[in-house]
């Protein structure tokens, strides 16, 4: 068990070959690893098959968050180019056309606090104050008329994880598949990737199954890419993202859980929301706040019964989290045979279920 709590402990090869740098031509036909807890049984299936492992009464949840475009290319006031990578959602002041926001500033010299950097015509961005580690405070000016909104999407782009190494950066695929069909509410700078293998029709077929899906949201922020740099991974702050929970969801969720329905996180975002959210009295309550939940082997879950998640990065906190599950010497061979079977990793990859 101690060797569970050593980062080295989550390391594996994996074969530039198998980091997926497109989706597959339709969402839900992905592979699904599906490992079944009990009796240690894998299946090698096509996501589509998710509807067969779905029983009537269980409730499926997902995380409605909308990725928006956070990336933003353009030029400081003294000439040389600028990206700026907004960090959250702005947030809109009562000052005409004016928004705040942390982001992280790329060019070849640093700009200091009272510097700009101009996008285009509708949209520049000064510096506030630099809050270390590569982060700044940053204000957007706009023209309200328009909106700030309309006009990041049209002059920002789709952030893509650092492992979609692609010359030609985003493209209007990633604007559409790198978004779950019922992302909602924007605010992530990282889709919850679990959710990307989910078609409408797919979604159609699961409800007519007398499965209920309910909806919660987890913005996910650039923290998910943050490498885990102790050694010993309790040791490991992590990072903060926005949740919320609505009185409505949580009293479904509850009562599924007293039926004897089981309960199916689609993604680890969705796992840290339901499991924050019932921290203090074993059942789900409405929550709407700053999520820090860091769940390691050890951690006691509480309301999900099922996963269905991605396959995650080496010495990653999501790793951890998806190993408290089901045990991280059974992953990492799920793992080794996913590689050997040419599964697709990461972002745009295949899916797997853990199933209690």
């Amino acid at each position: 068990m101690q060797q569970d709590f050593t980062l080295k402990a989550y390391d594996y090869h994996l074969p530039t070959r198998n980091i997926a740098q497109h989706p597959v031509d339709k969402r839900e036909e992905s592979r699904l690893f599906v490992l079944h807890q009990t009796t240690d049984v894998r299946e090698h299936r096509r996501f589509t098959d998710i509807v067969d492992l779905l029983h009537a009464g269980d409730l499926l949840v997902v995380n409605d968050t909308r990725v928006f475009p956070a990336r933003l290319l353009g030029r400081k006031d003294t000439g040389g180019k600028a990206e700026v990578f907004l960090l959250s959602y702005p947030q809109e002041l009562e000052e005409n056309g004016k928004a705040t926001a942390t982001a992280l500033i790329k060019s070849s010299k640093r700009p200091h606090p009272g510097s700009s950097i101009i996008i285009n015509d509708e949209l520049f961005c000064t510096i506030l104050e630099d809050l270390g580690e590569g982060r700044v405070r940053i204000a957007l000016h706009y023209d309200r008329a328009r909106g700030l909104a309309e006009i990041l999407s049209v002059c920002g782009q789709i952030p893509l994880p650092p492992y979609i190494a692609r010359d030609t950066g985003s493209t209007d695929e990633d604007s559409r598949r790198y978004q779950t069909v019922y992302a909602n509410r924007p605010g992530a700078v990282a889709a919850p990737t679990a959710g990307l293998h989910f078609s409408e029709d797919l979604l159609a077929k699961i409800k007519k199954k007398g499965v209920t899906i309910a909806r919660i949201t987890l913005h996910v922020g650039y923290g998910t890419f943050a490498p885990v740099r102790t050694e010993a991974i309790r040791e490991h702050t992590i990072h903060q993202e926005y949740i919320h929970i609505s009185e409505e969801n949580a009293v479904t969720i509850n009562q599924v859980r007293q039926q004897g329905g089981k309960i199916w996180a689609v993604g680890t975002t969705t796992v840290r929301a339901l499991e924050f959210a019932a921290q203090e009295t074993g059942r789900v309550t409405a929550t709407e706040g700053w999520c820090n939940l860091y769940i390691v082997p050890g951690y006691r879950f509480q309301v999900i019964d099922n996963l269905i998640t991605n396959f995650h990065l080496p010495q990653s906190s999501l790793l951890f989290l998806v190993s408290a599950l089901c045990g991280r010497e059974r992953l990492l061979d799920c793992y080794r045979e996913a590689i050997a079977q040419n599964y697709r990793f990461y972002s745009y990859g295949d899916a797997m279920a853990i199933l209690k």
